[in-house]
């Protein structure tokens, strides 16, 4: 019988179409929530790569023991690499260099030639030794910086909030009264270090009138090697020294940033949930405008329960086809985008993840939002709502 059967797949289909600017103004409104979602999730999921992608278990950070983990903090002495070397075992070595990377590492205002006010950003003083230790960083174009050069990451310009053009190779940048030149540009794999600028150690030395060191970075042969350097950081308590593995570092560094993740998940749900009451408000406008359709639906026979999954069909072909253009954008307009964090700068990341939230979202949205309205229409009865218009 007629009364038992589902509506046609193609009528809720067909319907969307037979109201273009109401679907089209409802698919518009979805997309802009699902594409709010996949930001969100975005930022979170690229906030976490950066931090991942810069942790190594065979690098130790060696910095001082004041300073807690704050290493733009910290200051040791001069002497310290060539005491590591000398003193600990399981250092990797290659053609007899050691992997030892002495370090000075600062925030400061930066200013190129086209920036009206300085920006703060993350210069890293090194020696020929740190692409040992840092593996992840390649030079990407340019050189390696010499006397008065420096070369910056390629996520440099977003932490600074200039242009990739000012900071192109030849281009001037000054920071604490030098003007140094551009030789290269550097990746790293989406680490953190993208967002610096490196400069050779004894020039920012002398820059900035410091004989002191930040960190010593120190390759290890394997991760069980890294409690040798703890233990000698523990005998020489006159050094005033710490070590903690670089992956041991930037994993407390994701535990300090938890409760902004967290606080991306909650903006999340704030935007599903708001996205979903003004699905509710257009659904409710849709179904108000076919209360005649509806019940002759219903005087034909067909049950309130065929009815309803019907109008739920709609839904959720709206919000998934709007999932699908929010996904399109996402991925060619805000996977890869850079944005400014106090850790340095990081990229926008649009992957399964957020891409599963997004979709999950738009199917919540169009059942949800769908629902209510459905059960106001059919609560109407039949001889009333064919008279209303």
């Amino acid at each position: 019988m007629l009364g038992q059967r589902l509506l046609p797949w193609d009528y809720g289909v067909r319907n969307l179409f037979r109201r273009p600017s109401r679907s089209v103004l409802t698919l518009g409104g979805l997309t802009i929530v699902v594409l709010l979602v996949l930001v969100v999730v975005g930022f979170i999921r690229g906030l976490e790569k950066s931090l991942a992608a810069t942790g190594n278990p065979n690098v130790v950070l060696v910095y001082a023991l004041s300073s807690a983990a704050d290493v733009e903090n910290s200051s040791i002495a001069g002497r310290t690499p060539a005491l590591l070397a000398a003193s600990v075992d399981g250092v990797r070595s290659q053609y007899g260099v050691e992997y030892v990377s002495p370090e000075l590492y600062l925030g400061t205002r930066i200013s190129t030639a086209n920036m009206e006010e300085p920006g703060m950003g993350l210069v890293r003083g090194v020696t020929t030794a740190a692409p040992l230790v840092r593996s992840q960083v390649q030079l990407a174009e340019g050189t390696w910086p010499q006397a008065g050069e420096v070369m910056v990451g390629r996520l440099a310009h977003s932490k600074l909030g200039a242009s990739e053009e000012d900071l192109a190779l030849g281009q001037q940048i000054t920071f604490d009264g030098h003007s140094w030149t551009i030789s290269g540009r550097f990746t790293a794999a989406g680490s953190a270090f993208e967002s610096e600028i490196w400069a050779p150690l004894a020039d920012l030395q002398t820059a900035l009138k410091r004989q002191d060191l930040s960190l010593v970075a120190v390759g290890m042969d394997s991760p069980d090697r890294v409690a040798d350097v703890d233990m000698f950081c523990r005998e020489r308590v006159d050094l005033e020294l710490k070590a903690v593995s670089e992956s041991g570092y930037y994993a407390d560094m994701q535990k300090h940033y938890k409760p902004v993740r967290m606080l991306g998940w909650v903006v999340v749900a704030l935007v599903a949930g708001s996205g979903i009451f003004a699905g509710l408000n257009t659904m409710y406008g849709a179904v108000v405008g076919r209360a005649r359709e509806l019940a002759t639906l219903q005087a034909l026979g067909f049950r309130r329960r065929a009815i309803m999954l019907t109008l739920i069909q709609e839904a959720t072909l709206l919000a998934c086809a709007g999932a699908l253009v929010a996904c399109i954008v996402g991925l060619t307009m805000v996977d890869g985008a850079a944005i400014r964090f106090t850790m340095g700068a990081f990229m926008l990341k649009v992957d399964s993840v957020g891409i599963s939230v997004a979709c999950g979202v738009a199917i919540l949205l169009g059942v949800v939002g769908a629902i209510p309205p459905a059960l106001k229409a059919m609560r109407l009865p039949v001889a009333e709502a064919i008279k209303s218009i």
